[in-house]
């Protein structure tokens, strides 16, 4: 575990680097994760947001993730992030759907370029934790450096405040 006078020290600690934070959220849960690194972090904060709704019901909703992930569906996108590039550090949440990220996520990665970038995941979960997902995103972004991520069950969200703080310690990114 890195303290952040260790992480500091040994230089891994990113003061010079520009920080995104990038979620998608169904329920909100991820949402608020997302709000609490940004917080910490600081960088911008950008929500992916598919044109087409999920569904609000669940069982219709996981439904629906089953689907594109069978298919390798990539919804279309809302809208894009301006000047991709300029990131160095890319915080990105998502639900756990089927052990992975939903499809909007792969949009997102599909349409910028991830190389040379760090990339840390953290996601919202019933029970599955981050499941395969730190797996996809490394195979997705074969070019990017995909650190341990954090999982929070969504149940727990609002008081996870000390668990993404100890995260952000192990991984020598407090400021």
């Amino acid at each position: 575990m890195f303290s952040s006078k260790s992480s500091r020290e040994s230089g891994s600690f990113p003061e010079d680097k520009k920080i995104l934070v990038a979620y998608f959220s169904h329920s909100g849960n991820t949402q608020v994760i997302a709000h609490q690194i940004n917080k910490n972090m600081g960088g911008d904060i950008f929500e992916i947001q598919s044109v087409q709704h999920y569904p609000v019901d669940y069982n219709s909703v996981v439904e629906v993730a089953r689907q594109e992930l069978r298919s390798g569906y990539m919804p279309a996108l809302r809208s894009k992030i301006d000047n991709f590039n300029q990131y160095d550090i890319i915080f990105i949440g998502y639900p756990c759907w089927w052990s992975t990220f939903p499809a909007p996520v792969k949009t997102f990665f599909s349409e910028n370029d991830s190389s040379g970038k760090i990339i840390i995941p953290f996601c919202t979960h019933e029970g599955s934790g981050l499941g395969r997902s730190v797996s996809d995103l490394k195979n997705l972004c074969p070019k990017a450096k995909v650190l341990d991520g954090l999982a929070i069950r969504g149940s727990y969200v609002k008081m996870a405040q000390n668990d993404i703080m100890m995260w952000l310690r192990r991984l020598g990114m407090t400021r």
